[in-house]
């Protein structure tokens, strides 16, 4: 067991990882769960255009990127019914500490400057150096150019994973506190697919919905003063006040609840959530997508405009 943890973190501190050891690091069931959680529908967010449909089934995805541990628990639950949304796959993927996504990993964190891909809001919200690399989570367009197929994917898939929702609608992952690049606040993404099939991956069904989780910004404030991520302390951290996602498409309501631990932020981190879906629904995309929920909330044509996703 030992062994099996310092591969899945081998950056942990050595109270971090006697605290893996003990059970108390992404080995026991998180209990942080309202016991009635609320059922009210989440709103879509943005896909981004970091998407790889390559639905692998693993819990631990941290593939040994270094990193502020963070063991992730998300309940499903209907919206229509308060009940547990069983068998159901949520999907998640992020950037790990420099900012930086699997299958993207030529591309720079800190964008092309301005007039090039990107053009990301610099300090204060405005439009400024830098931005995200080039497919940002603006709903610009898609890294490689083109449509979707036209990207330029590569075989690495690090901080990606699929897991099924157990009885009671829970899923939970191994994961680490996300870096941040240009242009976005730091985030998860998530996916949840109904009605389809699992063996080594899932595959079928239907997207029932998308969106993004947010961290705290007092957290990341501190976890930025931190190894590995505080050598990206030069770059500007776009915080949830300028980040268009969260202001535009009620990142408010997806914010992770956090719990330490251990006596120190670099020991990581419990972070849990819940997510009201409608499993018969086929949202459409928000943002660059096209579409979206209206508000984010209800049917209907609308979301935010082209080159804002």
């Amino acid at each position: 067991m030992r062994n099996d943890l310092r591969e899945a973190f081998p950056h942990l501190s050595r109270r971090g990882f006697l605290l893996a050891a003990t059970g108390s690091l992404a080995l026991t069931p998180i209990q942080a769960f309202s016991a009635t959680p609320g059922c009210a529908l989440t709103g879509e967010q943005e896909e981004g255009p970091y998407y790889v449909d390559d639905e692998t089934l693993r819990r631990n995805i941290t593939e040994n990127k270094p990193g502020v541990p963070v063991q992730l628990a998300v309940m499903l639950v209907d919206a229509k019914t308060c009940k547990p949304l069983r068998n159901a796959a949520l999907d998640i993927w992020h950037c790990d500490a420099t900012g930086v996504y699997s299958g993207f990993t030529a591309m720079s964190p800190d964008g092309a400057g301005p007039g090039g891909p990107g053009g990301g809001r610099g300090p204060g919200g405005g439009r400024g150096p830098g931005g995200p690399p080039p497919g940002f989570d603006r709903g610009g367009p898609p890294p490689g150019g083109g449509g979707r197929g036209a990207r330029q994917i590569d075989p690495t898939r690090f901080l990606r994973g699929v897991q099924l929702s157990d009885e009671s609608g829970r899923v939970e992952f191994t994961t680490l506190y996300p870096g941040w690049y240009s242009g976005r606040a730091i985030h998860i993404h998530v996916k949840a697919h109904v009605g389809g099939a699992a063996a080594a991956k899932y595959a079928g069904g239907h997207v029932a919905h998308t969106g993004q989780l947010f961290f705290p910004e007092d957290l990341t404030e501190r976890v930025a003063r931190l190894e590995p991520y505080s050598k990206r302390l030069a770059v500007h951290r776009t915080t949830q006040q300028e980040d268009h996602v969260f202001n535009e498409q009620h990142g408010a309501d997806c914010m992770l609840t956090i719990d330490r631990l251990g006596k120190n932020d670099s020991d990581g981190f419990r972070a849990t959530a819940t997510l009201a879906v409608d499993p018969e629904a086929t949202p459409r995309p928000v943002g660059g997508g096209g579409g979206g929920r209206g508000d984010g909330r209800g049917r209907g044509p609308g979301g935010p405009p082209p080159g804002r996703g």
